[in-house]
C-alpha cells in the first residue's frame, strides 16, 4: 500500500475523532470540517517541499516555507490513531492560499520541473494530475485559511 495522506481543517478535536473512527468521508462535510483535501498514495510528502520551493521561485518571495518545516507532530497514541498527526502552521496555509489565480499555471510547472530534478522523468500522463492538484491545494488553503487548526494526517 502507498501513503496516505490527508489535510483537514476545522477544529482538532472534531479532526482527532473523525480519524480515530475512520470517518473519511465525514470530512467532506462542511458544516462540520471547513475544508479538506485527501492527496492519496501517489504524492510523497516531500512533494509538498517542493510545492513549497515552487511558490517561492514563481512568486520570488519567502513564503511558504517547506511543508516539512510548517508542521508539528501531535502525539496521538498509537493505539486510537494508526495515522502520524501533525499540525500544520498558520503562516504555510496563509502563504498558500495567497497565491495569486494569475501564478497558478506557473507554480504548477515549476512543480513538475522541481519533481523531475528530484526523481528523474514523469511520464506525460501525470504532468495534468499535478496541475489539477496544484489549484485543489491552493483552493484546500484557501478555505483552510481562517480555521482554527489544519491537520495533516499521513502514513505510509
Amino acid at each position: 500500500m502507498g501513503s496516505l495522506m490527508d489535510l483537514v481543517a476545522g477544529e482538532e478535536r472534531q479532526i482527532l475523532l473523525a480519524i480515530a473512527v475512520e470517518d473519511w468521508a465525514g470530512f467532506d462535510d462542511r458544516s462540520r470540517f471547513d475544508a479538506h483535501i485527501n492527496l492519496g498514495g501517489g504524492l510523497d510528502p516531500t512533494w509538498l517541499d517542493l510545492f513549497s520551493e515552487a511558490i517561492r521561485s514563481v512568486t520570488g518571495g519567502d513564503g511558504p516555507a517547506d511543508f516539512i518545516d510548517a508542521r508539528r507532530e501531535l502525539g496521538t497514541p498509537d493505539e486510537i490513531i494508526d495515522r502520524v498527526i501533525e499540525r500544520v502552521d498558520p503562516a504555510w496555509i496563509g502563504a498558500v492560499a495567497g497565491l495569486p489565480d494569475h501564478d497558478l499555471d506557473a507554480v504548477a510547472g515549476r512543480w513538475v520541473d522541481l519533481i523531475e530534478e528530484e526523481l528523474g522523468f514523469l511520464p506525460r500522463e501525470e504532468k495534468p494530475w499535478i496541475r489539477q492538484l496544484t489549484g485543489d491545494i491552493v483552493a484546500f488553503a484557501r478555505a483552510a485559511d481562517r480555521s482554527s487548526d489544519v491537520l495533516f494526517a499521513w502514513s505510509l
